[in-house]
């Protein structure tokens, strides 16, 4: 018995052996990196620090490349010039198989009914003309009565409080209110959603890459339990409470034939969807502006200017607009994923042309190119609050790298079928909290010395960055709005 499973394992490894050793570059295929260890590949370089990973192959091979990562041949193409082009052929290049994987690996959800071009089409109309206004209008509502409640006995004395923190749970629940509204407003829910939320959404990179051990794998499977229970109480599914976004999802799976338990699977994957941004962006920008003096006084000042200006007259914003655009340069790292459904020509910038091969995987990283590109920006790795303004002081949309116009400077929202359909909304709850916050509070850092914490490295690819540490703050109400209404 020994000796026969002897021999099994040998014939395992070698069928590993054999199968990561026979793949050879064919003519015009992009450079081709397998690593030096059988079928694992790069995995573990990928899963440790991607941007660094990815940087040092950008560097050995160029724009394009593939690597072997767990036994899947994964092409990286860093042209951003060509991303469009690519993207925009949905044939060839599939997201369904990919995000299905993602789904089930993730939130333990398998819609294999689903319908992304319907689903696209009805999100794509929440969140324009006058449904945004709408969600704007009652998303400033709600930030102002979660701020009210911040520190309701001492308004004006100086409360203590880790920044990322802060702001993730202000944002979360605001967002939550806004989008899933419910009939029981208890902010003791909110709270145990937002905990239980921030549990699972600790774990979830791990989980994408099947990374967790046992007790984190616990950990996540108790929290999406609880969180399926929390997000849909029977009574969203009687039809008695108004359309938010979270009964209008429902209806869209109900007609798609997705039973209820379904439904309730899939409205944690809609409450990380909407909310796992907001929060480490604001804590991104608001530490970025407290650790860069000029650059706070500057979105200050332009700030103040339009507080006497009704909400819909606020946007003109420029300093703002850049050094909101500057923070999600630096801190805005998803990764584009396709499935190659048949083999593909694509053409870089430089006229070289590749071929795609049928089975792989396409992953584009804007992060990398062109967000970080030095040919791009100067100094990229700086926070300049002012990257984004011509120096007239308007909105500067133009870079170029070696001659060449680029098309796109920072692609924090992502491209063609990827571009995010919620961006106009996220920037409006972003913009109004920093304004509340800049307007209505006195906000500063207990160390007046202290840096920004670096980034969890486990996070890239899932959109904003979250970091590794915080920043201590404290805060009061100006005394100028003390016992008015926010």
């Amino acid at each position: 018995m020994a000796w026969a499973l002897v021999l099994v394992l040998i014939g395992v490894l070698s069928a590993v052996f054999l199968f990561c050793t026979r793949r050879k570059r064919q003519r015009n295929e992009p450079p081709l990196d397998k690593g030096s260890v059988p079928w694992l590949g790069h995995a573990l370089e990928f899963g440790k620090d991607a941007a660094k990973f990815l940087l040092q192959m950008k560097e050995k091979h160029g724009d394009i490349f593939t690597v072997c990562v767990a036994g899947r041949y994964v092409t990286v193409l860093l042209d951003s010039n060509c991303y469009d082009a690519v993207l925009a052929d949905t044939q060839s290049l599939s997201l369904t198989h990919y995000s299905q994987i993602l789904m089930d690996r993730i939130f333990n959800l398998q819609l294999f009914n689903h319908d992304p071009v319907s689903e696209r089409i009805r999100v794509d109309q929440y969140f324009k003309g006058s449904s945004l206004s709408r969600l704007c209008s009652s998303m400033q509502n709600n930030l102002q009565l979660l701020m009210a409640s911040v520190n309701p006995q001492n308004p004006t004395e100086w409360k203590k409080d880790r920044l990322f923190d802060f702001c993730y749970s202000l944002l979360f629940k605001a967002g939550y209110h806004t989008l899933f509204s419910t009939e029981n407003n208890n902010s003791a829910e909110f709270t145990e959603v937002y905990e239980e939320f921030r549990r699972f959404d600790k774990i979830l990179p791990k989980l994408a890459r099947r990374s967790a051990h046992r007790d984190e794998l616990k950990i996540a499977s108790s929290a999406r339990k609880r969180l399926w229970e929390l997000l849909c109480p029977d009574w969203f599914f009687t039809g008695t409470v108004a359309q938010s976004w979270m009964q209008t999802y429902l209806q869209h799976l109900k007609e798609q034939g997705i039973d209820r338990q379904t439904q309730r699977r899939a409205m944690l994957l809609q409450l990380w969807v909407t909310q796992c941004n907001a929060g480490p962006a604001a804590f991104w920008l608001l530490g970025f502006l407290l650790t860069h003096a000029e650059a706070l006084k500057a979105v200050k000042e332009e700030l103040c200017s339009l507080q006497h200006l009704p909400l819909d007259k606020r946007e003109d914003t420029p300093i703002f607009n850049s050094a909101l655009k500057e923070t999600l340069r630096l801190r805005a790292a998803a990764l584009i994923t396709r499935d190659v459904m048949q083999d593909k020509m694509i053409k870089l910038s430089s006229g070289q042309e590749y071929v795609l091969r049928h089975g792989d995987r396409l992953c584009i990283f804007p992060f990398l190119s062109p967000q970080m590109d030095p040919q791009i920006h100067y100094e990229p790795e700086k926070f300049k609050f002012d990257r984004f303004l011509n120096s007239d002081g308007t909105e500067k949309n133009k870079f170029c790298k070696e001659g060449l116009l680029m098309n796109y400077g920072t692609m924090p929202w992502g491209a063609r079928s990827s571009l995010c359909p919620g961006r106009h909304f996220a920037v409006c709850a972003l913009k109004r909290f920093v304004l509340m916050i800049l307007t209505q509070f006195d906000l500063e850092l207990c160390d007046c010395n202290a840096r920004m914490p670096p980034v969890d490295l486990n996070r890239y690819g899932f959109g904003v960055l979250q970091p590794d540490g915080d920043l201590e703050i404290r805060f009061k109400l100006k005394k100028k709005i003390h016992n008015v209404k926010l």
